[in-house]
Order: structure tokens, then sequence, then C-alpha cells
């Protein structure tokens, strides 16, 4: 991998991990494009920027929500993060052999149904009421942060965006956006921290970083400057606006995959 090319990911993961589009989709495509296949090992690296990214913008709630468990016994919130967490979690330690391995999480074809479907659901859902009587992710019930986690699940499919997922099933369990894209966040943080303990961990993963480190340590650096950004963005944006900008432009973008699937 090349310079630029190390630079155009870095900017895509940062810009898409938080921006309801999907990362692992466009970084999916943005490797094809670049000549080469989808790369679970990078997919997985890039994240550390991005991780980093979300942990800096969001420093003073995290040291709230420490607050609030360990000196006033308070865990509804960490509770929740939680109950979101554990099903993507446990559904992608159990099938971490298959997605690595499996062509079908890094196909140009799943990735272009599953930014149109995705997108869809965001525009139908951006009619929904916008006011909501469930302010914050602490007031989420257990049941309701449990079925955000669910479709979490579904963001271990490229296309799908693991902010999306979330965000659009906040907005069903009662959160207007900006709320449930701040949970989104706040929720997504234990699955990538667990994502690159996992790598941290592993002789394989630990081996790839060597390999790579001039390039994903220049994609890091720009992930975590293009996600600081990203992140702002989407929370001022959606404090004001909904998702349906975000769903046209996933339906307008697999429109145009579908055209170069076909041309091939």
């Amino acid at each position: 991998m090349g310079i630029f090319e190390s630079i155009v990911l870095g900017l895509v993961q940062g810009l898409t991990e938080f921006i309801p589009v999907s990362s692992s989709g466009h970084l999916v495509i943005a490797q094809i494009f670049f000549g080469g296949s989808s790369d679970h090992f990078f997919l997985e690296w890039i994240d550390l920027g991005t991780f980093i990214a979300l942990v800096f913008y969001f420093r003073h709630r995290l040291v709230t929500i420490g607050h609030d468990i360990f000196m006033k016994k308070n865990y509804r919130l960490g509770r929740n993060i939680l109950l979101t967490a554990v099903p993507a979690g446990l559904v992608g330690l159990i099938l971490t052999n298959f997605i690595e391995s499996s062509p079908f999480f890094g196909s140009l074809v799943t990735v272009t149904v599953t930014l149109a479907l995705v997108g869809i659901l965001m525009i139908v859902v951006d009619k929904l009421p916008h006011k909501s009587p469930v302010k914050t992710g602490e007031k989420l019930s257990p049941g309701r942060a449990l079925t955000i986690g669910l479709f979490q699940v579904f963001a271990l499919i490229p296309g799908v965006s693991r902010s999306g997922s979330t965000i659009v099933a906040g907005r069903l369990m009662g959160l207007d956006a900006a709320a449930a894209a701040e949970y989104s966040f706040l929720a997504s943080l234990p699955i990538i921290g667990a994502v690159l303990l996992k790598l941290v961990f592993s002789s394989a993963g630990r081996e790839y970083y060597a390999q790579h480190a001039l390039t994903l340590t220049l994609s890091n650096l720009v992930a975590f400057a293009s996600g600081l950004w990203a992140v702002s963005f989407l929370i001022s944006y959606l404090s004001k606006h909904g998702l349906a900008a975000f769903g046209w432009y996933r339906v307008g973008l697999a429109s145009v995959l579908v055209v170069y699937l076909l041309i091939q």
C-alpha cells in the first residue's frame, strides 16, 4: 500500500465511521477501486484512529459517566451502553473466522445492497415525529437499549454502518436524532475497543501492523483528524436536521455501484 492510498483510506475511514454511510462499505469500495481486495486486518486496525478521536471528543462525557458509576452509584447509562454493545460483540466474536474468510463480507454486491436498503430505511425513519419522550441514552429502558444492540449486529455486514444502524434503532426507540447519534457513539466504544484489544493480543494482528507500520500509522493519523471533525459535524447537523440526506446519499451511491457492476 502506497502513501497516497493510505491517506485516502484514512480519510475515508475518518469521515464515514461516524457519518452514517458505512465506513466498512466505503473502505471495501476504495480498496477494490485501488486494484486490491478487502483486507480485514486493515479494516480492523484503521479503527484505532477513529477510536482515539471518539475518546478525545467525549473525554469530558466519559469522565462524567465514570463519576456517576463509581461515585454516585448511578449505573443506568453504563448498563445501557453494555446492553447495546454485548449482542454485536458476542456475534462478532463467535463468527470472527467466518467473517474474515467469507467473500460475502468483502463483496461489492453485498455493499451495494446494504447501502441501498439501509438508505431507504433512513429515509423512512426520518418521517417519524421529531419530538421524543426519551431525551438521553440514560433514560432508555434496558429492553430498548438491548434492541438497539440487536440492530448493531447487522453492522457486521459491510455497507450497513455501525453508526447508521444504532442511530436508526435509537430513533425507533424514542431518541431524537442528535441524542441517538451521541448514544450510538458512546455505545460503539466497547465494540471498537474489544476489536483493537483482540488485534493487540493476536500474534497475526501484531505481525500485520509491524509489516505495514508506516502506512497504518499514517492512515490512523488521518482517520483521527477527519474522524474528530466528522463526529462534531454529525452531532451538530442532527441537532437541526434528520437522517434523510444520508439515506439519499446511500441510495445514490448504490445506484452508481449497480451501474458499475453491470458494465464489468
